[in-house]
């Protein structure tokens, strides 16, 4: 229930963001949604929200297919909800400098899109090419995503002209980089768990992550009692879900983490 909250009312702030600092200046967001509100303002019917949905609907698919029910479960109804709430909000022109709507709209649609990405969906579109390339490749994704919306900047360049198109390019730019800033999944550490429980702390990671494990055999200093210590890399995305169960299973485990430059051999990116 928390995930689909959140991921509902930051979907909500996409759709703040896209009509009271991008839309009115013809600014483009990036990917699908970009390609959308291209759409909307050379046809008839100027509605970016319905074209968002159109135009998803085979990218959800692919998802679907790759990243599985209950990701996709969550980004249709991030789209959905984005689509609604562009029905419902009035677009309006909070500031009259192109610059200021740029990098605040881009900004303020990153930290939406990065919560979204952090509570398991994604707003479709360009996010999920960029999700499928990253279990392929360890790339930062709001980077990976900036470079795909290069045809959404060129196409705004050709049918707006090209102060508009660089507009684009800043706002694209700041939602890219502050998604990297919330959304970490590209961050590997590395953790050292000690605990008297291992071995359910072993089975709770093997199940709910799907991670390999190396279990060593310890022994306290001081008290002589003996403990499992556990070494196993995760994402930075997967820190927290980690600390709750491990204080859920054993409140006294001591756990030391850190970052890890690179991962040689098999690792799950996903």
């Amino acid at each position: 229930m928390s995930r689909i909250i959140v991921i509902g009312l930051a979907s909500v702030i996409v759709a703040l963001s896209f009509n009271l600092f991008l839309i009115p200046h013809k600014i483009l967001s990036g990917g699908v949604s970009g390609i959308a509100m291209i759409i909307a303002n050379v046809s008839p019917l100027k509605n970016t929200g319905l074209f968002i949905f159109l135009l998803n609907i085979p990218i959800l698919i692919a998802g679907y297919l790759k990243l599985g029910k209950r990701f996709v479960g969550l980004s249709i109804l991030s789209v959905a909800m984005t689509s609604v709430a562009m029905q419902l909000i009035p677009e309006k022109q909070i500031t009259s400098e192109p610059l200021l709507a740029a990098v605040f709209g881009g900004a303020i649609t990153g930290l939406a899109v990065g919560l979204i990405f952090r509570f398991g969906g994604s707003t479709a579109g360009f996010d999920i090419i960029g999700l499928l390339l990253t279990q392929k490749r360890d790339f930062p994704l709001g980077i990976l995503i900036f470079s795909l919306n290069s045809i959404v900047v060129l196409t705004s360049g050709f049918i707006f002209g090209w102060d508009l198109a660089l507009y684009t390019m800043v706002s694209i730019y700041t939602t890219g980089r502050v998604i990297d800033t919330v959304h970490t999944r590209h961050i590997k550490l590395t953790l050292m768990i000690i605990s008297a429980q291992g071995e359910k702390i072993k089975e709770k990671l093997l199940t709910e992550l799907e991670r390999g494990i190396t279990v060593l055999d310890g022994e306290g200093a001081y008290t002589g009692e003996k403990r499992k210590i556990l070494f196993v890399v995760i994402s930075r995305y997967e820190l927290s879900e980690v600390k709750t169960f491990i204080q859920s299973i054993d409140p006294d485990t001591f756990v030391n983490i850190t970052q890890t430059i690179g991962v040689m051999g098999s690792f799950r990116k996903t």
